[in-house]
């Protein structure tokens, strides 16, 4: 149950604060990387493209962009902000408060969505100074950018507890979700690959996420919406269960 919202309030801005006092690493460098992929992908190579799908490639790599910065950013802002509390020790004095697992749970990862959905924004008003890109459905999008910003930010949560290293904290988003977030179709459709690359493809969780994401801006993607939302769901009912069993079991939290 919800009870110390001024516990929650008070660990929200804290993160938040980190969030401005950090302001060229978590604002500036992913802003100015994004904007490199627009001049390289969308101006330079993307003018040579030919369409996708009756999209012009500069607007398709959009939505493909801003997945790509929100996954890195929602887990590594996660992960950090409930790894430095075991870092420093002070994650003990947390579990003995008042507040319980799941107000924890709510102040970091609402802190780093927030964190999340604020980038992803900046990133789409920035696409507009290299492209023109229309969203078909933006209360959808919207709904999608908050859903996956959650979701990842569960996802880097456990990281941030599993970790036991700086060099653990790292490991899994840059040998692991950043490849597969390239590999997931940011740069391309599916339909561009041959048919046994396609295949293999879709066994990349990303795709259905990029694709679920795409389509509230064309109305078209990869895969069907509701196999996206579906996915999408899953993944994170399957990090709250996670999360869940290592709160009561105290995994790596307690010893």
């Amino acid at each position: 149950m919800i009870q110390n919202i001024r516990g929650i309030r008070s660990i929200y801005l804290f993160e938040m604060a980190r969030f401005g006092r950090t302001f060229w690493t978590s604002l500036m460098l992913p802003v100015i990387t994004t904007t490199l992929y627009f001049v390289v992908f969308g101006s330079a190579i993307g003018s040579r493209m030919s369409d996708v799908s009756t999209v012009p490639y500069g607007a398709f790599i959009v939505p493909g962009l801003m997945m790509l910065t929100m996954f890195t950013e929602s887990i590594s802002n996660a992960s950090f902000g409930i790894y430095m509390p075991k870092w420093t020790g002070t994650i003990y004095e947390m579990l003995s408060s008042p507040m319980s697992p799941l107000e924890l749970l709510i102040a970091y990862v609402g802190a780093a969505a927030t964190k999340s959905v604020i980038i992803g924004s900046i990133i789409f008003a920035t696409a507009h100074l290299f492209v023109d890109v229309q969203v078909m459905h933006p209360l959808l999008m919207v709904a999608f950018m908050i859903l996956m910003a959650v979701t990842f930010c569960l996802f880097g949560f456990i990281i941030g507890i599993w970790a036991q290293s700086f060099e653990q904290l790292q490991v899994i988003p840059l040998l692991v979700v950043y490849p597969l977030t390239f590999l997931g179709g940011a740069f391309y459709s599916l339909d561009m690959l041959p048919a046994a690359w396609r295949a293999v493809t879709l066994f990349n969780p990303v795709v259905y996420l990029i694709s679920g994401f795409r389509w509230t801006f064309f109305g078209q993607g990869d895969v069907g919406i509701g196999v996206s939302m579906g996915a999408v769901t899953l993944f994170l009912a399957l990090c709250l269960a996670v999360i869940f069993w290592m709160f009561r079991t105290g995994y790596r939290l307690k010893n």
